[in-house]
């Protein structure tokens, strides 16, 4: 059974820092991408940051900067460090896995939540 487990969620003050972890476990973790997508509310969700199963990396231009994305394979989990937090990062933070070869395959976590606000 595939499960993405999503933590690290909270609510910080703009200019603040979180880091996120997703640890995956029921696949193989070489053989997929991971990628990190956040939902406002009445918003679409959208991609933050992704990392190829070979460690190349792109993010949205919102967050260009300020978060990072990596992947310790050792551990099976993918973390997001988010730095120089701004309001309009509030959203819930999905963990998406991608199977490099087999789009089919793919999973999602549960979501954790991040409130940015004084």
């Amino acid at each position: 059974q595939v499960q993405l487990v999503e933590s690290g969620g909270a609510l910080v003050q703009p200019g603040g820092s979180l880091r996120l972890s997703c640890a995956a476990s029921g696949i193989i973790f070489g053989a997929y991408d991971m990628a990190w997508y956040r939902q406002a509310p009445g918003k679409q969700r959208e991609l933050v940051a992704h990392i190829t199963s070979g460690g190349l990396t792109n993010y949205a231009d919102s967050v260009k900067g300020r978060f990072t994305i990596s992947r310790d394979s050792a551990k099976n989990t993918v973390y997001l460090q988010m730095n120089s937090l701004r309001p309009e990062d509030t959203a819930v933070y999905y963990c998406n896995a991608r199977h490099t070869l087999v789009g089919s395959r793919t999973y999602w976590g549960q979501g954790t939540q991040v409130t940015v606000s004084s």
